[in-house]
C-alpha cells in the first residue's frame, strides 16, 4: 500500500518535499487548440485535503445536494483505527476525525471534521468515505471550496488522470495502462483495480489521493498501493491475477480503486445506504 505515513519513514520521505507541485496552468499559445485540449480540466488541489498520514478529498454524488452533509473520501487503509481486517466492513462508527482542507494552489484554507466513519473496507476496494459535521453549501460558503464529483461511470483504458495527494501537495499525470482482475496485498484481495502508467510513482502518504480524469474533472477511482520491491503478493508488494489464476508482478507499478461502485450506495440525503439497487459493496 501507499502506506500511511510514521516516525522515520515519514523523515526519510520529507527530504523529498520540496518537489513543486505540478498544478496544471492555463494554455498560453495563440494557436487554436486541438478538441481534447479545448475539453480537458484544469485539476488542482481545491477540495483535496490531507489527514493525518494520508490524502482525500471532499466529494459529492451526482444527486448530492448543497444542504446534504459533505463526505470526505480516502482509503480504508487510512482509518485512525487501524487496517481493517479482510472482510470486515466498518459502518457508521462515530468519529471526530480532522482534515485540512486545501483551495486550488495547495495552500490549507480551513480544517473540517468528521461526524463519523460513514463505510469503510479493504474488502474488495479499499475505501474509507468520513460524513463531516458541515454541509457542501457550508463549505462553499465559508472557504469557497466545492466539491469534487464521482464519476457514475467507469474509467476507460488509455483515459488521461492526475493522482491528486493533498499530504504530499503534488500532483501525478499519467494515463490508466489498464485493470487488474484481482489485486492481492498480504491477506487483501480487491477487484478490477485500475493500473496506472509508470509516470504515477506514487509514494507513501498518497494513498487516499482522488485519480481525477482530466477530460470531465471528476473522481474515477482513489489511489491505494503499489509494488515497491518486486515481491510477489506482500504487503507494500502487490500482484496481479488473472481469471485463469495466472500471478504478475510489476514492480514500480502503482494502482487505484474505482470509485464509480460507490455511486449506486449514495441514497438521497447523503447516506450510505448497502441495499439500494446497484450497489455492489460489501456488507458488513
Amino acid at each position: 500500500m501507499n502506506k500511511p505515513l510514521t516516525g522515520a519513514l515519514l523523515s526519510l520521505l520529507l527530504l523529498g518535499a520540496a518537489v513543486p507541485p505540478a498544478v496544471a496552468a492555463p494554455t498560453t499559445s495563440t494557436t487554436t487548440p486541438t478538441a481534447p485540449e479545448a475539453t480537458a480540466v484544469a485539476v488542482n488541489f481545491a477540495g483535496t485535503v490531507a489527514l493525518s498520514n494520508c490524502s482525500g478529498s471532499v466529494v459529492r454524488a451526482p444527486g448530492s445536494q448543497p444542504n446534504d452533509l459533505a463526505l470526505v473520501l480516502s482509503n480504508g487503509h487510512c482509518l485512525e483505527s487501524g487496517f481493517p481486517a479482510a472482510g470486515e466492513v466498518v459502518k457508521d462508527r462515530p468519529s471526530s476525525r480532522s482534515f485540512s482542507l486545501l483551495n486550488s494552489a495547495g495552500s490549507k484554507v480551513g480544517t473540517l471534521r468528521a461526524s463519523k466513519v460513514a463505510y469503510a473496507t479493504m474488502t474488495d476496494t479499499d475505501i474509507s468515505i468520513y460524513q463531516l459535521t458541515r454541509t457542501y453549501a457550508q463549505i462553499q460558503s465559508q472557504y469557497g471550496i466545492t466539491a469534487l464529483t464521482l464519476d457514475a461511470a467507469r474509467p476507460a483504458q488509455g483515459s488521461a488522470i492526475k493522482v491528486v495527494s493533498g499530504y504530499w501537495k503534488r500532483i501525478y499525470s499519467c494515463n490508466v495502462d489498464g485493470f487488474a482482475y484481482r489485486l492481492k496485498e498480504g491477506d487483501w484481495t480487491w477487484k478490477d483495480s485500475v493500473r496506472y502508467t509508470s509516470a504515477c510513482n506514487t509514494i507513501g502518504g498518497t494513498s487516499g489521493s482522488p485519480v481525477v480524469d482530466t477530460a470531465t474533472g471528476k473522481v474515477v477511482a482513489v489511489n491505494n498501493t503499489g509494488n515497491e520491491d518486486g515481491a510477489r503478493c506482500t504487503v507494500n508488494n502487490p500482484c496481479e491475477v488473472d481469471q485463469n489464476g495466472n500471478v504478475t508482478v510489476r514492480q514500480g507499478i502503482n494502482y487505484a480503486q474505482q470509485t464509480y461502485i460507490v455511486v449506486p450506495c449514495i441514497a438521497p440525503g447523503n447516506k450510505i445506504d448497502l441495499s439500494r439497487p446497484g450497489c455492489t459493496l460489501p456488507k458488513p
